[in-house]
């Protein structure tokens, strides 16, 4: 595991297209992707392999039981939580090598004890709408943090 990147985390995904999509993502941006807890679907699912193409073999990826084992293995990690209940903006983020970036299942978004942690995040949306999807949520604010430090 290297922590000297952009570390991606799905908490509970439930759609195998988005995690598909996402590992393409962190394949072609070197960023490591952390799947934590109960997923929705079985990583070797054709839809889940479709989605990530070839790309599969170039993603450093990671199964990990709970949020508390990622922490026990990065106690000195900063942790960012991307969802729609907070006003402060992912933009506001001053993003460091070895940051972890959290993202919630599609259908529910991240309990709410992340979401009210001081670094809970938000995308701007206009008003009335619900949420972006995952793929594009992770792609956003993941080139953010690329944008500041490169990859």
């Amino acid at each position: 595991m290297n922590q000297n990147k952009l570390n991606i985390v799905l908490y509970e995904p439930e759609i195998p297209q988005n995690t598909g999509n996402i590992a393409r993502l962190c394949a072609c941006c070197g960023a490591s992707l952390y799947l934590v807890g109960k997923l929705g679907f079985s990583l070797s699912s054709k839809y889940t392999k479709r989605a990530g193409l070839d790309y599969w073999d170039s993603v450093d990826l990671h199964k990990i039981d709970s949020m508390d084992e990622l922490y026990k293995m990065f106690p000195d990690g900063t942790f960012y939580y991307l969802t729609t209940k907070t006003d402060k903006l992912y933009t506001d983020i001053k993003f460091k090598d070895g940051d972890f970036i959290v993202f919630g299942p599609e259908t529910r978004g991240l309990p709410d004890k992340y979401v009210k942690d001081e670094n809970a995040r938000t995308i701007p949306m206009k008003e009335g709408q619900r949420s972006l999807n995952l793929s594009n949520s992770v792609a956003i604010v993941a080139y953010e943090a690329i944008r500041q430090n490169g990859i």
